[in-house]
């Protein structure tokens, strides 16, 4: 019998006060009306996970409110998605409590209110610390601040915050990464996720690179800025413990390992994706079609799959692979499938076996999405 998965709650908030170039996750321009709407359909919607008993009585291990951009609501209204959460669940000890940030929506007072209320970890997407890669990626705002939320995070209590940075922005050196690589370690963070920067289909970025108005991403200097920033880091006392992910000891994000662990997910608002008791579900997509769901007392389900065990432990491989660890060995079972494909990544010096783990060697995290393809 299969030990119980440990577990965690997704919240997405779909507003920002506005899209990114690069950005092609769901979302719309905060409008108080809209909020107001999909703040209602939230508490519906965690109401009829509720009363089925979707999480099975487990405890959860984290709760992350993300988005885009959950601080574009009131503190007041992320503490009362929190209260409700915790009203229907139960948490594990010292679970983690996670909401996203763009740092020019939050205010000391905010954050006091998110701290006091039981949000321990903050994560705020920085991008870059050079004003200058703000311009091609529409990414708004000023550096300064990053400087003073995270300073405000601190002094409301904050012990965990996480910067979000990319690399290989239109004009971006490999020496002003590394300027935004110190720059952003003298905010002490202790997390930093390090993203290349990637061309998504629909956005404005693709748009304005198929115009040839800016250039598109140089492959071969996005790998000499990644090899940088592992050796700055690890060289400054984070460990890489996931593809794009450093942290200090202690400080690794246990919502999203839950994802890399074959752990269950339940996620809730529009576009949010679930993986429960080996099935994925993925909520629809649009804003009016969730609230008119929930409000006729209908989950806004718009695809759901139940996997097979031999589906379930491919998926535990895939998204293990993320892990700088790897993955154990008893995740792969001999003559399936992902156990020949391994077989031949090993002898292209994509894969390595270690001990009782199997992993992506250094060529191997290069190219960890063709990786990941083949073994699907």
């Amino acid at each position: 019998m299969r030990p119980r998965r440990p577990i965690g709650v997704y919240i997405h908030v779909p507003f920002c006060r506005q899209r990114c170039h690069f950005c092609a996750f769901y979302l719309e321009a905060a409008k108080p009306e809209r909020m107001e709407a999909f703040c209602s359909a939230l508490a519906r919607e965690i109401d009829f996970h509720d009363s089925r008993h979707v999480t099975g009585g487990r405890p959860l291990r984290s709760l992350y409110i993300g988005g885009g951009t959950p601080t574009t609501l009131p503190a007041t209204q992320l503490v009362a998605f929190l209260k409700r959460a915790q009203e229907a669940w139960s948490m594990e000890d010292f679970a983690e409590i996670t909401v996203e940030a763009h740092p020019s929506t939050v205010t000391l007072k905010d954050l006091s209110i998110l701290a006091e209320a039981g949000f321990n970890r903050l994560s705020m997407g920085a991008e870059s610390m050079d004003q200058r890669d703000f311009i091609p990626i529409g990414r708004p705002g000023l550096v300064d601040e990053t400087e003073r939320a995270v300073k405000a995070a601190r002094a409301a209590g904050f012990r965990n915050v996480n910067l979000d940075l990319m690399y290989g922005l239109p004009g971006q050196t490999l020496e002003s990464w590394m300027d935004t690589l110190q720059a952003t370690l003298a905010l002490e963070p202790t997390h930093v996720s390090c993203y290349a920067l990637t061309v998504e289909e629909g956005t404005r970025l693709a748009r304005d690179i198929a115009k040839n108005l800016i250039p598109p991403p140089n492959e071969a200097l996005q790998v000499e800025m990644e090899s940088a920033a592992e050796a700055f880091l690890q060289a400054a006392g984070f460990e890489r413990y996931e593809l794009s992910n450093y942290a200090l000891p202690g400080f690794a994000c246990r919502h999203n390992k839950l994802y890399w662990t074959d752990g269950d997910y339940l996620g809730l608002g529009p576009s949010a994706q679930s993986y429960v008791n080996g099935v994925r579900f993925g909520n629809i997509d649009d804003l009016t079609a969730y609230v008119d769901c929930l409000s006729a007392r209908r989950l806004p389900v718009a695809e759901r799959t139940e996997l097979t065990d031999g589906e379930q432990r491919r998926d535990a491989l895939v998204f293990g692979l993320r892990l700088i660890e790897g993955v154990p060995l008893r995740v792969v079972r001999p003559g399936t499938p992902q156990h020949r494909a391994l077989t031949a990544l090993v002898g292209r010096g994509f894969i390595e076996w270690k001990e009782d783990h199997v992993r992506l060697t250094r060529l191997g995290r290069r190219y960890a999405d063709s990786v990941a393809e083949q073994l699907y």
